[in-house]
């Protein structure tokens, strides 16, 4: 069996690819140094200005349980999306397609049947991430 070709990151990581991608795109060929697809746990894409700015309108703010699917494979172009599971994240990442996007040969239920081995091995990474993490103390 093997595994999804994506890559769990941080806020850090994430940040500086955003930077990266914004400072790129002046470029006529923009060439990002980290091209793939990555996964940004417990962060969500918002208009909020209490966040990080990342582009124009859009910043990224912690959200426990929410996901950033961030995709470059091309190494040109950075396209990122907010995503309420792990699974709709995979499968956006895999297969290009939203949740509600219809294909001919793709589909949602299908695909995670099919992948569930896969999806459960990467539930388990991120849990084994989340544990390494030092914990985070709460201040009033």
């Amino acid at each position: 069996m093997s595994k999804f070709n994506i890559t769990l990151i941080n806020a850090d990581r994430a940040k500086a690819m955003l930077t990266e991608y914004k400072e790129q795109r002046k470029n006529s060929i923009p060439r990002l140094a980290h091209p793939g697809r990555y996964i940004l746990p417990d962060y969500k894409l918002t208009r909020r200005r209490a966040a990080f700015k990342i582009v124009k309108h859009t910043f990224l703010t912690p959200h426990y349980k929410s996901y950033v699917a961030m995709d470059s494979d091309n190494g040109h172009t950075l396209w990122f999306h907010n995503f309420g599971s792990l699974t709709e994240a995979l499968f956006w990442l895999e297969t290009g397609l939203k949740i509600s996007d219809t294909d001919s040969h793709s589909n949602y239920k299908e695909w995670s049947v099919k992948h569930a081995d896969k999806i459960v091995t990467f539930k388990d990474a991120l849990r084994d991430l989340k544990k390494q993490q030092p914990a985070k103390k709460k201040t009033k």
